[in-house]
């Protein structure tokens, strides 16, 4: 379960939103009257619904207004808006909303102190275009429409993955109540409220005492399911209105902040008296905030993109050196930097294979025991007791969890130690606040909840680990592969490289290079009487005599049996020589096996790697060479 506070507020939050969720405000069947709205009959002309304050003129054919405005308003429909118009000698701005059988067109007086108010936004716009930084911006956005506005606050929301919110920027007049930084429930804004700003980004409030003008119908059945979802005089909500009032707020307007299809954030205007906004100023805010959501997405994508660049490159450094680590572990959680440098956290618990370990902060209890009770899927808590109440008795002291499967190989674990959470909501969010559970919140001082079974955040942290837990299963499984890679090329009784090596390596051209074949003298009788296990112990302790023989850039070789290569390279025939010399001399020291101690010799051909040879050409050439010292006695070099 990710972080979330939601879960904070109990059952009564969750009834709240259940019940706000039933609200249909988009079929308010009435406006907000400061406006008239007329819906006009598809081919008909006819008026066939009308505001109570527009009562007049319905059943009337829309002719009979005698306004040229508004005849232009309905030709053009949505593509000029607002359309000025005059009707009866008053001067209003015009909206129109197409529909199939119906249009409808709303009209709300002109301001004409406010006509130019407009243009003030270019400049504002023009200002936050230089700002990068997420909280500058939000702070100067907010100051800007206050400004422009001239409402008491303005306050700027950032909605959370669990719906909350959160107001992360302020504007406010002197003698208000600091708002700044406050936390509210998601039923603030409930489901349908939220779909609506998706779609109409600015929603205008002009008055709490409004109580609205009712629509009328030629057809009564018509206005209890007339969608009013895009028009600008919807009326609103009794519970948003004593909402408002609680909050002491006369006139609202609300700009939406969207990002993928999805509200992330809002921009609120409130005024303690009424105050309205002319459609076309709300219509510069509109594209202001839109510009502002933008600028956000990019500020916030590109300290992201830093973010993960940063911790990319310290997951590789950390990563990098696990093909050649002997000690997979030691090279997690024992090195300069280890993956407790990657995550912040209190404490690790790893398991590859069979083996686990723990770094930092750890429970007492056997961490294998854990690892065993910790689901097979990835899971991310911030509270063990909320989320995994069977787990929580194993990591007394924590209260957070992220763990990650490694494949096959394992999985990593951190663990965060557990703390009391502070949050300071915009209210009392207890009943005690409420005359009853659906009522909204009398006061909204700010109000501190603390919560303790919790751990901090894991936020970003949560990605991160299982981008590491998917790097190191797939370095482990390319480590996996290069061992088995290798072993390919190995000699398994001893350890040496095996005859496909020597055949790929003679394959690659390179400096002179000379080739040292050797064979043990009278092998068999070794097995023979003292057995294979005495024989193959004989067969190791020769090969680390060849080894030691030669130098350090020379490739010692198992052929099979009895049969060894030594490539030498960079060395010219007479010194290839005197290193098969050696070895002819350390084979023959004696060698101890349980129970005897055994005397063997060697034969060693020495022969010039020629680039114009196969690789069998020359193993043919070398083994003819060491058949010449066999012939010759043995316990000898022939080239």
């Amino acid at each position: 379960m990710q972080d979330g506070l939601a879960g904070m507020l109990g059952p009564g939050e969750l009834r709240r939103l259940e019940e706000c969720a039933r609200e249909p405000i988009h079929t308010p069947g009435r406006i907000q009257s400061h406006g008239m709205l007329l819906g006009v009959a598809t081919g008909s002309g006819r008026i066939s619904v009308a505001s109570e304050n527009a009562g007049a003129w319905l059943g009337r054919d829309v002719a009979e207004l005698r306004s040229p405005g508004i005849r232009f308003a309905l030709e053009s429909a949505t593509h000029v808006d607002p359309v000025a118009v005059e009707l009866e000698g008053d001067e209003f701005d015009a909206i129109v909303h197409r529909g199939d059988e119906l249009t409808l067109i709303e009209l709300e007086p002109r301001i004409a102190s406010l006509e130019y108010a407009r243009t003030s936004v270019v400049a504002a716009l023009q200002r936050i275009a230089a700002v990068d930084d997420p909280d500058e911006l939000r702070t100067l956005a907010a100051e800007q429409i206050r400004a422009i506005t001239g409402f008491d606050r303005v306050m700027v929301y950032r909605f959370h993955d669990d719906e909350h919110g959160e107001i992360v920027a302020e504007s406010r007049a002197a003698d208000m109540e600091p708002y700044l930084g406050l936390h509210f429930p998601a039923s603030d804004i409930p489901p349908q409220a939220r779909r609506l700003y998706v779609t109409k980004l600015s929603r205008a409030i002009v008055s709490t005492s409004d109580p609205g003008s009712p629509l009328l119908a030629l057809d009564e059945t018509v206005t209890a399911s007339l969608d009013l979802g895009a028009a600008e005089l919807r009326a609103v909500s009794p519970y948003h209105l004593q909402f408002m009032r609680n909050m002491g707020q006369e006139s609202t307007v609300s700009l939406s902040m969207v990002r993928d299809g999805r509200l992330h954030g809002m921009i609120t205007c409130a005024h303690r008296t009424v105050r309205r906004l002319p459609v076309l100023l709300r219509r510069a805010l509109e594209v202001y905030a839109t510009h502002l959501s933008l600028q956000l997405s990019s500020a916030e994508s590109i300290g992201r993109l830093t973010r993960a660049l940063h911790v990319r490159d310290r997951r590789s450094a950390l990563l990098a050196p696990l093909f050649a680590s002997e000690d997979v572990m030691s090279a997690l959680l024992d090195g300069p930097a280890t993956v407790l440098d990657l995550v912040e956290a209190d404490g690790v618990i790893v398991r590859i294979g069979d083996e686990v370990r723990v770094a930092g902060e750890v429970p007492a209890t056997d961490p294998a025991i854990i690892m065993d009770a910790v689901a097979a899927d990835p899971e991310t808590t911030d509270s063990l007791v909320r989320d995994r109440p069977d787990l929580a008795p194993l990591l007394p002291g924590f209260a957070g969890l992220v763990a990650v499967p490694l494949a096959a190989h394992g999985a990593l674990v951190f663990l965060r130690l557990e703390t009391t959470r502070v949050v300071d909501w915009l209210g009392d969010q207890s009943t005690a606040n409420r005359p009853d559970d659906l009522s909204p919140r009398v006061s909204f001082s700010a109000w501190r909840e603390s919560v303790d079974g919790v751990s901090r955040p894991w936020g970003p942290a949560a990605a991160e680990i299982e981008d590491l837990g998917r790097e190191l299963a797939d370095a482990l499984d390319r480590r996996a592969e290069s061992a088995l890679a290798a072993l390919a090329l190995r000699d398994p009784l001893t350890g040496l490289r095996n005859r496909r090596y020597l055949v790929e390596r003679l394959a690659k051209p390179g400096p002179a290079r000379e080739l040292v074949f050797v064979d043990l003298d009278l092998f068999k009788e070794v097995n023979d009487t003292h057995g294979h296990d005495a024989g193959d112990a004989v067969l190791i302790e020769v090969a680390r005599r060849l080894v030691s023989s030669a130098r350090d850039g020379d490739a010692v070789v198992r052929l099979g049996g009895d049969e060894f290569v030594v490539l030498c390279t960079g060395l010219d025939h007479e010194r290839a020589v005197g290193v098969a010399e050696r070895i002819v001399a350390a084979i023959a020291r004696p060698i101890a096996v349980p129970g005897a101690e055994i005397t063997i010799t060697a034969s060693c051909g020495v022969v010039e790697v020629d680039a114009a040879a196969s690789g069998a050409q020359l193993l043919e050439r070398a083994d003819a060479a060491m058949y010449r010292a066999k012939r010759a006695g043995r316990n000898r070099v022939s080239d």
